[in-house]
């Protein structure tokens, strides 16, 4: 089953190489990269409304629960880290190209990820730095610095 999970992370990865670009030139008929970044994301609440529809149409789509407004600050920086993202990769694009703006998001996220994991921030389960762990980090920072290089 995990070789599915993979896989379908790995399409969810190439659907965002092809949101980069797409929101670029979404960038250039808006003329505007906030207006771009604000179409996309009344787009994605529009999407996952209808998923939300389609679930409560199939099966018991309870209400959040209350425990959502106790919950620790934090839990709402995922939006807003999504939102910070949108709207560099919007500004960005076309002056790193795809494949950059691509590599160093993902060298952002594996080296906090790496972080997150040691230390178990945010209540995850705590996965030791290991020293493959850490080659792969370096090797995904030489790929990001031979792919800037061209």
């Amino acid at each position: 089953m995990n070789n599915l999970y993979i896989l379908l992370m790995l399409m969810a990865g190439a659907g965002l190489a092809v949101q980069i670009v797409v929101n670029a030139q979404l960038r250039v008929v808006a003329a505007s990269a906030f207006w771009a970044a604000n179409i996309v994301f009344a787009v994605s609440l529009a999407a996952g409304l209808a998923v939300l529809a389609v679930a409560a149409v199939f099966a018991r789509v309870p209400l959040p629960s209350p425990a959502l407004w106790r919950a620790p600050w934090w839990v709402w920086l995922g939006g807003l880290a999504g939102a910070v993202y949108v709207l560099l990769a919007i500004l960005l694009a076309r002056r790193l190209g795809a494949a950059l703006l691509s590599a160093t998001g993902i060298l952002g996220q594996l080296g906090a990820s790496i972080l997150i994991d040691h230390y178990g921030w945010f209540a995850t389960p705590v996965h030791r730095v290991s020293a493959a762990r850490a080659i792969g980090v370096v090797l995904l920072a030489i790929g990001v610095v031979l792919i800037r290089w061209r």
